[in-house]
């Protein structure tokens, strides 16, 4: 008589729960958790370097500063970010994101404080420009922490076939805090003044401190005895020259974000509140064009990414090319151009990031974005600096072709190609 065997089905071994450096155990939602702090982390800092230069004509008016002087306020929390982005870069792969964040951001939120206490106008006083670019250079050096430690954080909890993705997201809190910024800051500039400018930022920086302090953990370093074999970022050309392009697009995006308000108010006319709408639509949409840029490149293998900002790029050139023909046009038309401009030189940033993040490793990924940080806030620092010498020799249609459009198209030159 045959013997019938009967075996149990087999359960699947179930999914290890993430470890942080720490040694805690988090669900596996807890990457979403890091992105999200990434979110609030980096959008505090991005409605302070985005958001004052959209006050930029309040800020003039109630300061008395020349258009000079203007431009070295504007100019100063970027040019402090800019110097320090491969410090905190270099400090983030060798220490880690938690402590650089928090040093960071504290310090930025004690800057803001000070300026809100201390240098906005009073009575007869006005503060000196030097002091409050001083005081700002300072916040954007702390706060510069943020781009390549919380770039990091995420790559390091997210998986590989989500990096662009995910990175997109963490970038899209750049526009995101700067249409905080625009809806915000003018507003309050009108209202109450600067004290309640420099206020609201203070205290979003405090928030997103306290944030990483209570919920942050780090990615878990690698097994030990691991030796990190991979080449610096810093040798490789090929990551200087998606650096250098970066570089270019920004001086588009800050002549948008910087002047398009002076621009569009003196030469078309056009009101400050609906200035200030613009704004927000350029941040809102430059937002969601990172996110559709990472997720897109992601579901075809992380592919065509620099493609897309070659297209960008020549896109941008055209609108500011048809930006300097339009002097004497009509403002919807001056508008219109500097909105379809201003969204795409502040959507290429996900895709960018992504591709050097990627290119770098989780381990050396944090050099990489300090690399790209410090090319992206150099361009942003030196574009408000370099407007008004030629705004005062020669005009605004000269800005858009020397500013916007060859800047853009050297980047569609520089940028390697797919493959390459």
């Amino acid at each position: 008589m045959s013997q019938q065997l009967t075996t149990s089905p087999v359960a699947p071994a179930a999914t290890p729960l993430p470890v942080g450096r720490s040694g805690r155990t988090h669900s596996p939602r807890y990457k979403w958790g890091i992105l999200g702090i990434g979110v609030v982390a980096q959008a505090a800092f991005s409605a302070a370097f985005q958001g004052i230069p959209m006050a930029s004509a309040v800020l003039q008016s109630d300061y008395r500063y020349s258009t000079g002087q203007l431009g070295l306020v504007l100019a100063a929390l970027t040019c402090g970010a800019a110097v320090t982005e491969i410090i905190w870069g270099l400090l983030t792969d060798r220490f880690g994101e938690r402590m650089v964040l928090i040093t960071g951001l504290a310090g930025t939120t004690a800057c803001l404080a000070a300026a809100t206490a201390f240098l906005v106008p009073t009575g007869g006083y006005t503060p000196p420009s030097w002091l409050l670019s001083a005081v700002l250079l300072l916040a954007g050096a702390l706060g510069g922490c943020v781009n390549s430690a919380s770039g990091r954080a995420v790559l390091g909890w997210f998986p590989p076939g989500n990096h662009g993705f995910a990175i997109s997201l963490r970038v899209a809190a750049v526009p995101l805090g700067g249409a905080i910024g625009a809806l915000a800051l003018p507003a309050l500039a009108m209202s109450v003044g600067f004290r309640g400018v420099f206020g609201f930022l203070t205290a979003f920086a405090l928030v997103a401190t306290v944030v990483i302090v209570c919920w942050l953990d780090e990615p878990p370093l690698p097994a030990a005895g691991h030796r990190n074999t991979t080449v610096s970022p810093l040798r490789r050309w090929k990551i200087w020259r998606i650096s250098l392009s970066a570089f270019l697009l920004d001086f588009p995006q800050f002549t948008v974000l910087s002047f398009a308000a002076i621009y569009l108010h003196k030469v078309h006319g056009v009101g400050i509140t609906a200035i200030s709408g613009l704004l927000f639509v350029v941040q809102a949409l430059g937002a969601v064009s990172r996110v559709w840029s990472g997720r897109w490149t992601d579901s075809r293998g992380g592919r065509h990414r620099r493609t897309l900002v070659i297209a960008y790029s020549w896109i941008i050139a055209a609108c500011f090319v048809g930006l300097a023909l339009c002097q004497s046009g009509p403002a919807w038309i001056a508008a219109a151009l500097m909105v379809v401009a201003g969204l795409l030189s502040c959507g290429w940033h996900g895709v960018h990031y992504a591709e050097i993040a990627i290119m770098a490793g989780k381990e050396r990924s944090g050099t990489a974005l300090g690399l790209e940080n410090t090319m992206v806030f150099a361009g942003a620092f030196l574009t408000p600096l370099i407007i008004p010498g030629i705004l005062s020799a020669t005009n605004w249609p000269v800005v858009m072709l020397l500013i916007g459009a060859v800047p853009a198209v050297l980047s569609a030159v520089v940028m390697p190609r797919e493959g390459k």
